[in-house]
């Protein structure tokens, strides 16, 4: 399955999440702010990163811009997960490259259908990579 970077400040909803995603079959690893998660992305090259907009250190639409400015982790996929359910709020995040939105409390199908549609296509695109280069 999918190797997945999971940013989120809640402990006890980044633990949660862990938990449901490795029962899935994905290798998740964690961070509860955007240092370690930045870190986390960079070593390790995701399939997917689940991004909460308001960690620390660094906002998550910040995040999202210096994952899009940076050749290594472009085209990984970002879901983001936010309890702002405003139009402004999903429309400044796609903008900046984010590839869904989970609006918290986040229903368990819903991530599953999320994380596999995306961790699918980031896959695919790296396949491809690897065939041109």
């Amino acid at each position: 399955m999918a190797k997945i970077v999971v940013i989120e400040d809640d402990v006890t909803f980044l633990d949660l999440l862990r938990v449901h995603l490795a029962s899935a079959g994905h290798e998740v690893l964690t961070a509860e702010d955007a240092a370690l998660g930045l870190r986390a992305v960079i070593t390790e090259g995701p399939d997917l990163i689940l991004l909460d907009l308001t960690v620390p250190y660094l906002d998550g639409f910040e995040m999202i811009k210096a994952l899009r400015n940076d050749p290594a982790t472009q085209a990984i996929p970002v879901i983001v997960l936010t309890g702002r359910g405003d139009d402004e709020t999903f429309a400044q995040a796609r903008k900046l490259g984010a590839s869904q939105f989970l609006t918290k409390p986040v229903a368990r199908g819903r991530t599953d259908q999320g994380d596999r549609g995306a961790a699918q296509r980031s896959q695919q695109t790296r396949a491809r990579a690897k065939k041109r280069s």
